[in-house]
């Protein structure tokens, strides 16, 4: 079998969320504020992390890389979005459209995975906290970190590879503003019964097997938070992984909702605007879920913060000095 190749297609257009002209301005301003969002505040939480010794345990370094993929994950998309509405174009090229596809998959597979190594760092945390230092090794911590990068990686590879296998016609318009996976297959002329398969399965794969593991951990949990006695301990043990358990709920929920609606309704354009919550919106609340709800993280932020913030002051007032 060779793979076919159509030399006359060479770009796609990328219809977005709404073709309404008066919309876009109010797009382009809405999206770029939740895009400088979600970058900065990522981006604190890393700093926090890697700055402060105290955050140098399991729990923060599986975090600080859920930050890292969150802010990969946006940019995957939404700086490409952006600037069509700028441009006033809609055109993504057809090496352009396979690379987003392919980081996009890429990242998303990436946080389902930290989530699900997360899940397990409290399962052992509050099930087995006598042993935890123990289980949750630096090496064993790189190791879980490692793997989730390769798997993603492997899953994205293999899904991009199969897209170049297929044959596009004449109509490439995507009602999406990123190139998703399911949209762009189902563009081709060819047959696509191959690359739907792999992707059903791989979405059973990497989909249920993790979310299974976090029900069977948060299961676990839960049934250990019960049978404390004390009511200072049940709320102890419960906000060292409530924090956590918002940021999968969050994200979970939305991406169930998103596709589960978008096979009840076939509305491709409903579909592409529900797929906001879990491509910009969940990325962008992940650290005010951390920050709020964690107070090591807000003090190591607030330090932080004031320590910027003192320097600032000094140095203007030096330079005030005669």
């Amino acid at each position: 079998m060779k793979p076919s190749y159509n030399t006359q297609m060479s770009e796609f257009l990328l219809l977005g969320l709404s073709e309404e002209p008066e919309l876009q301005p109010f797009l382009y301003g809405l999206f770029l504020y939740m895009y400088l969002v979600t970058v900065l505040g990522n981006v604190l939480i890393i700093l926090a992390t890697i700055s402060d010794s105290h955050l140098h345990t399991p729990m923060y370094f599986f975090f600080s890389n859920l930050s890292f993929a969150d802010i990969c994950f946006v940019s995957s998309t939404l700086p490409k979005m952006l600037v069509n509405i700028q441009t006033h174009s809609k055109v993504i090229t057809y090496a352009g459209c396979i690379t987003q596809m392919c980081f996009f998959v890429f990242f998303a597979g990436l946080d389902i995975f930290l989530l699900t190594v997360m899940a397990y760092d409290r399962f052992v945390a509050i099930c087995h906290p006598l042993h935890y230092t123990v289980i949750m090794s630096p090496r064993l911590c790189g190791l879980l970190v490692l793997a989730s990068w390769i798997m993603s990686a492997l899953n994205s590879l293999l899904q991009s590879l199969i897209v170049l296998w297929l044959s596009f016609c004449t109509d490439l318009e995507i009602p999406h503003f990123f190139c998703e996976l399911n949209q762009v297959t189902h563009l081709a002329c060819s047959d696509t019964f191959l690359n739907d398969m792999v992707m059903y399965f791989s979405s059973a794969l990497l989909g249920g097997a993790p979310l299974t593991g976090i029900l069977y951990s948060y299961s676990k949990i839960v049934s250990s938070i019960r049978a404390i006695s004390s009511a200072q301990g049940k709320y102890k043990a419960f906000s060292t992984y409530a924090s956590h358990l918002s940021v999968v709920s969050l994200f979970y929920g939305t991406l169930l909702g998103v596709y589960l609606s978008s096979a009840a309704t076939h509305n491709s354009y409903s579909s592409a605007a529900a797929s906001v919550m879990y491509t910009v919106v969940t990325p962008m609340l992940n650290p005010f879920i951390y920050s709020l709800r964690n107070k090591d993280i807000k003090g190591v932020l607030g330090r932080f913060l004031g320590r910027k913030t003192t320097k600032g002051s000094i140095f203007l007032g030096l330079k005030k000095c005669p």
